[in-house]
């Protein structure tokens, strides 16, 4: 065998797991690896590439690979998964699950997609695993009533993650903090002590420094390191504030930076150098984002607050420091995201998208178009794929060419 056959069959299995498609990115992070994007907009907004409609009520996002495009919604009281054409057309569509259909109900898990598979949660903790071809069910498991989940106020929106061969997920209760499932069968392979707390709106995150690879999660109550290999909880961190949490963690090195949003205190911890603990770096009380993320830019954190459940403004926020550099009104709060340097923010009150120059000193907006379909608050977070930008509002999903 040729050395380079033999060097491309050991490599083959490192980049067909590497490719996950899932909520905020490939790290979670908000931070799309795109490239050659365009630095100014056209006055209507970046060409219209399609516009699907069917997908189903929800606040969900999109994630997409080469051939497709994934994405969830409600219809009646069940949730479905929609998969997409890049001429917009949904080539399949099945139910999972039943849907949230008290307070706040719709679609809030976006799909994770690797290889060949697609996993969603719905509304009620059902966890399902789909044959990305074809929508073939392969296993489910209805892990929230399996572990006697604890809901707060508005049920389950937490998108599955996938760590090496397990698909993980965070049914907190009495029985168990979070739990991890063989990805391809379904099978149980641990669970976590319980830590009390009840069951928030965070979906968890890989979080990898030096030596040490733990899973981030947030329930009502606390923070915690979970080793992925055994379920083993690394350290715990009790939380400042409202109950609620509703962003998932960032994190640079050694630090993670937790923001929650309904005017609590938004806190850089700092790990210890065995792994086994975080104390406080900084504390923050103006950028406490409501469930729109945020993003780390070139040492800045950028971001929208919360000020009522209908109003909040745009701020910067320095990484090292936790001084605010700017808080700027823009139409209101909103979701943002990154790519190639710049900054894609999706407001909710109005659905104005815009496009701004990463900037600490101020809200720098080099262009912005309004989406026109839809009904229903604007909190889906954008996605960006391979030069396209994708943008949900209710029943539609818009497809924007953003590429040079």
């Amino acid at each position: 065998m040729k050395k380079t056959t033999l060097l491309f069959l050991i490599l083959l299995p490192f980049f067909a797991a590497s490719q996950i498609a899932q909520f905020r990115g490939p790290a979670r992070n908000g931070i799309y690896p795109d490239k050659n994007l365009l630095d100014k907009w056209p006055e209507a907004g970046p060409e219209l590439v399609f516009t699907a409609e069917g997908i189903g009520s929800g606040w969900s996002s999109a994630s997409a690979n080469d051939k497709f495009i994934y994405i969830t919604g409600m219809k009646d009281t069940l949730d479905y998964l929609s998969c997409i054409d890049y001429s917009g057309k949904i080539v399949w569509q099945v139910p999972y699950g039943r849907s949230w259909t008290k307070s706040f109900p719709d679609t809030r898990c976006t799909p994770t997609v690797e290889g060949n598979r697609v996993w969603v949660i719905s509304g009620t903790g059902t966890l399902v695993c789909f044959d990305a071809t074809d929508g073939k069910k392969i296993w489910s498991v209805d892990v929230d009533k399996q572990f006697e989940c604890d809901w707060f106020m508005w049920g389950v929106a937490e998108s599955a993650l996938i760590v090496d061969d397990k698909v993980i997920c965070s049914p907190y209760g009495k029985k168990t903090a979070l739990v991890a499932y063989d990805k391809n069968t379904g099978k149980l392979i641990w669970q976590t002590k319980s830590v009390g707390g009840q069951r928030a709106y965070v979906s968890p995150v890989l979080f990898e420094y030096k030596n040490f690879k733990y899973i981030l999660s947030q329930n009502t109550e606390k923070v915690i390191a979970v080793n992925p290999e055994n379920g083993d909880i690394a350290w715990e961190y009790k939380s400042k504030g409202e109950k609620i949490a509703t962003n998932t963690p960032i994190f640079k090195d050694n630090e993670i930076f937790i923001t929650r949003g309904y005017n609590s205190p938004s806190v850089m911890l700092q790990m210890a150098a065995d792994g086994k603990s975080v104390s406080e770096k900084w504390i923050d009380t103006t950028l406490d984002c409501h469930h729109h993320g945020v993003v780390l830019v070139d040492g800045t954190i950028y971001g929208s607050n919360w000020i009522t459940n209908g109003k909040g403004n745009w701020c910067s926020l320095n990484w090292n420091s936790g001084k605010i550099g700017y808080e700027t009104n823009w139409f209101n709060k909103g979701a943002i995201i990154s790519a190639d340097n710049k900054l894609f923010c999706y407001e909710e009150k109005s659905g104005n998208v815009a496009l701004v120059k990463p900037d600490p000193t101020k809200f720098d907006v080099v262009s912005f178009f309004k989406i026109n379909k839809g009904t229903g608050m604007y909190w889906s977070h954008p996605y960006i794929y391979k030069g396209k930008l994708f943008v949900r509002h209710g029943n539609f999903l818009m497809c924007y060419n953003i590429s040079k």
